[in-house]
Formats: structure tokens, sequence, C-alpha cells
């Protein structure tokens, strides 16, 4: 299912980098990018694609289900194209990708949506970017929303369900493998820009309101990376907080813990990456 809304064009942007980060990002003139944020109904994914949305880009938002849609109307009616689907089954995560492709070539995909809890952490924030990401028409950029808490996952993969029929993993894991095929495309794909972002812990749905984390920084980095000019911006296999490089787990960088997590994650889907 694809809703389309007409987009009307660029919207004047307003002053100030935390207001509005994509019209700052430097002195040139930005350059208008089509972008597909997963998770955008409320949280950081929406409020990027608001930003974005706000600052001329166009913007391809993603809920869960239909029921959902009334959440991102005000995206609609600036300008955003919206595709549905639940990121907790494969079947729905190919489904996604194929509105994406329909809609068009990106040039920049924002793997925001995530769960904390349950037997959906590993599918939706594992398995639902690894098939987004090998379905659908390379982009010049992409971003994946890691956390600091993977520096406390666990680098082993026997016994993950990627299935989501069990709890296998918990968040810090899920965050662990995120980052490790974020840095395992870096390595394969040299000619797009892949990166990681913590967003810190920031007062959304899944945060808490009491998170102490400023929530514009929050999304600043992802809107950042996926649109701006900056030499900083357009470098690749980057672990980012507040647009600064972070020191990520290292078995991240292991090539051989890479390897192993695409081959479960290949034979798990029965879909493999495109070659370089």
């Amino acid at each position: 299912m694809v809703v389309r809304s007409l987009y009307g064009g660029g919207v004047p942007s307003s002053t100030g980098l935390l207001a509005c980060p994509a019209a700052a990002l430097n002195s040139n003139e930005v350059v208008m990018s089509r972008i597909f944020i997963t998770g955008s109904a409320d949280g950081l994914g929406y409020a990027a694609a608001e930003n974005l949305l706000a600052d001329g880009h166009e913007v391809v938002a993603h809920v869960r289900s239909p029921q959902r849609l009334e959440a991102v109307k005000p995206l609609i009616d600036q300008g955003a194209q919206v595709v549905v689907g639940d990121l907790a089954h494969l079947n729905a995560m190919q489904d996604v990708a194929a509105q994406v492709n329909k809609l068009g070539q990106m040039d920049a995909v924002i793997h925001n949506a995530g769960v904390y809890s349950g037997p959906s952490v590993v599918p939706v924030n594992v398995v639902a970017p690894y098939v987004l990401t090998s379905l659908i028409a390379k982009p010049a950029r992409l971003i994946y929303l890691s956390s600091g808490m993977h520096l406390n996952g666990q680098p082993r993969l026997e016994g993950v369900d990627w299935s989501g029929a069990r709890e296998s993993a918990t968040y810090s894991d899920s965050k662990l493998f995120i980052t490790t095929l974020t840095m395992a495309l870096a390595r394969r794909w040299p000619d797009i820009l892949c990166n990681a972002v913590d967003p810190g812990w920031v007062p959304t749905k899944m945060g808490g309101a009491n998170a102490p984390g400023d929530l514009q920084l929050g999304h600043l980095t992802q809107e950042w990376l996926a649109v701006s000019d900056d030499s900083e911006a357009r470098t690749s296999g980057g672990y980012w907080h507040h647009q600064k490089r972070r020191t990520p787990h290292a078995a991240a960088r292991d090539e051989a813990f890479q390897h192993a997590l695409l081959e479960s994650l290949a034979r798990t889907t029965g879909i493999t990456l495109p070659p370089r």
C-alpha cells in the first residue's frame, strides 16, 4: 500500500541549526534530496522528517499500519509520501521495499524504526534494515540508528531467533548487530556512504519522558548525514554521536563477525546483499 501526496515544492527554511538543521549544514546552497525514513510516525523519525520537509527536501515516511496514517497527516500535508508495513514480519519488509522502489530512486535512507523489548527486537532492529538495504535500489547514503547501549551487546549469533518467534536477544545485542551491519556495508560498498548514529537517550516514546538527552540533538546527526555536503558528513564507516565520531564496539569492525552476521541474515531471510 502506498499513500501519495502531491509535493508542493520547497518550504522556506527556519533559522538556527537546531531548529532546522539541514538548512544550516554549510554556507552553500543545500541540494534537495529524497529521503526515506523508517518508523516516521513519532519520535526521532517524525522529527527528522518534519525538519527535512521544512528545508525543502522530499521525504518518504513509513508507518506500521494504515491505522497509523493519521499520525503522519501533518507530514503528508507538507508533501511527504508514505509507505505502510509492519517491519516485524519478513513479507511486510519485502512489501515496504517494493513500495519504496515504486516511488523512485532515494538519495538517502534513514533506518530509524526500532523497538526496545520483546520478540520483535531482532526483526525490527536488525532484520528489517538488512532486508530493506538488500531490496531497495541503492541510495547514495545509508544511515542506521544504533545506540550507546550497543557497547553492552554480546557478539554471539548462536541461538538468535531472527524470525521473532521468541525473544532471543537484548536491545543492546540488536544495536551491536546493526552497528556491525553498518561497518560491513561501508567496507563492501565503498561507493555508498554508510554510517551508524547513537542519538543519545532522548525523551521519545521509547526513551521515556524523563530521558536526559536533547531531543533536537537526537535527530540532528541523521539529517546531517543524509543531506549535507560537509566533508565530514561525506565519509563512511562512522559511528556518530551528535556529529562527532565515536569508537564502536570492537566486534563491529571485526570482519569475521561481520561475515558471520551477513551469512546468518542471508540464510534466514533467503535474501542476499547485492554485490558491490
